[in-house]
């Protein structure tokens, strides 16, 4: 496995054997307990990064101790932070999982810089390959999202990705490894889990070949991809003017294309527009001009011969929404009159409301054990709490579960469900629509 490891980094020169460092994120799990030992033997100078997340209360403080031991055993200078995991989601309205990812992969850069270090090597093996694509595919994804993890991206490699969780063990095994075992690893309620220890096998009776499989048909779709990606930069080139301060695209040479929607989509996904509204963008190429579209950072006019996009002020569709806490809303509203080339949202990101049943302003806060709402399609009332079991939302993704309030009633369980009292009927004279902005 050494010499595979090896090969596999100067094939794809993921690192340098020279002076400068490389940071190892080191969680003392046994695929970045393998990987800090492969690197160390094959002559890097490493430094060893644990975050403490301070998620699995003991167990967490355990893993630090256990990787300053590490440190030790491998004469390897070591950095340790400690963060705030929990309230950092809930300050920013986001999964504890994703939380935790961009506080580490931050802190990682700030070392980078601090050691002025080549690269940020993580642990990730074929196998978390599999997961990530499975789950993309689930998830809903477009063909980037089925070409897998990237060996490298920007500061971050990983040496690790020719390798599978069976040659890890079998690594450990015969080197005689010690390392920590993280007790979420075996719980189903983490979706990633779920992927591997009840699909993945299932997928295996039906083709015991499925991981190899798996990563032959990654390999194509990364080909794929790059044939593409050409594609699209080219139509980009023909049909896309820019100047200081907006963006054009021509609409006749667009509607040329017979998968416009898709062309429209790689064109317009940098300027933030939610995929629904991509959808709405590219049946309105047809329609009177004027139609406006707003993602949280740029507006987007139908104009007669181009789509014009322009940075807007984020004031013009700043959601009139009050707070429990001081903190902002990464929720944006606008509300319209609704025409009949109106097609609603049926993604939980970007929601469409009747405004004349809502009083503004709204307000936005956690849930709680008494709430209760009218699921979308239901006209009996449900208590929340059963709703969020019935969606399998499991006890770390439910610590950040907001619902959005009109005068005491709730009209979104946010991401989740919108209240049926609320949605849009055949009646519904304004719109409201409401995106989730990532900031």
């Amino acid at each position: 496995m050494l010499e595979k490891v090896r090969r596999f980094i100067e094939k794809n020169h993921l690192l340098s054997n020279n002076d400068q460092p490389v940071i190892v994120g080191v969680s003392g799990g046994s695929d970045s307990v393998v990987l800090l030992d492969l690197l160390q033997k094959l002559g890097y100078k490493c430094i060893i990064a644990h975050c403490n997340f301070h998620l699995r209360m003991e167990e967490s403080n355990r893993d630090e101790e256990f990787v300053l031991t590490l440190s030790n055993t491998y004469n390897t200078p070591i950095q340790i932070v400690d963060f705030k995991t929990l309230e950092y989601a809930e300050k920013h309205r986001i999964s504890v999982e994703m939380a935790a990812r961009e506080l580490r992969y931050k802190w990682f850069e700030e070392i980078l810089k601090k050691y002025d270090a080549q690269a940020i090597s993580v642990g990730h093996h074929s196998d978390d390959d599999i997961e990530t694509i499975l789950l993309n595919l689930a998830r809903g994804t477009g063909l980037k999202g089925l070409t897998g993890m990237p060996v490298r991206n920007g500061d971050i490699v990983r040496p690790l990705l020719a390798t599978s969780r069976e040659e890890i063990r079998n690594y450990i095994a015969e080197n005689n490894l010690a390392f920590v075992e993280d007790s979420t690893n075996l719980s189903t309620d983490i979706i990633r889990n779920k992927i591997r220890h009840q699909l993945i096998p299932l997928m295996e009776e039906i083709n015991p070949a499925f991981r190899s499989t798996m990563l032959q048909t990654r390999e194509n779709l990364q080909d794929t991809y790059q044939i593409f990606q050409a594609e699209i930069n080219r139509i980009k080139n023909e049909v896309v003017s820019c100047s200081d301060n907006k963006t054009e695209v021509n609409i006749d040479k667009i509607k040329q294309y017979p998968e416009k929607e898709t062309v429209l989509y790689e064109l317009l996904k940098e300027y933030n527009f939610h995929p629904d509204q991509i959808r709405q963008i590219a049946d309105s190429l047809d329609t009177t001009a004027g139609k406006l579209f707003y993602s949280p950072t740029h507006a987007l006019l139908k104009d007669r011969e181009s789509l014009i996009i322009q940075l807007h002020n984020k004031n013009v569709i700043k959601a009139d929404i009050a707070l429990e806490q001081e903190q902002s809303t990464n929720l944006r509203t606008r509300i319209f009159a609704k025409d009949k080339d109106f097609k609603y949202s049926k993604s939980q990101q970007l929601i469409h409301l009747d405004a004349d049943k809502i009083t503004m302003p709204l307000a936005q806060r956690k849930w709680q054990a008494a709430d209760y709402f009218y699921p979308l399609g239901m006209n009996k009332k449900k208590k929340l709490s059963d709703f969020l079991i019935d969606e399998k939302i499991d006890r770390f993704e439910k610590e950040n579960i907001q619902v959005l309030i009109s005068r005491g009633q709730i009209v979104w369980v946010i991401g989740l469900r919108i209240d049926d009292r609320f949605k849009v009927t055949g009646e519904t004279q304004r719109i409201m629509e409401i995106v989730m902005s990532d900031k």
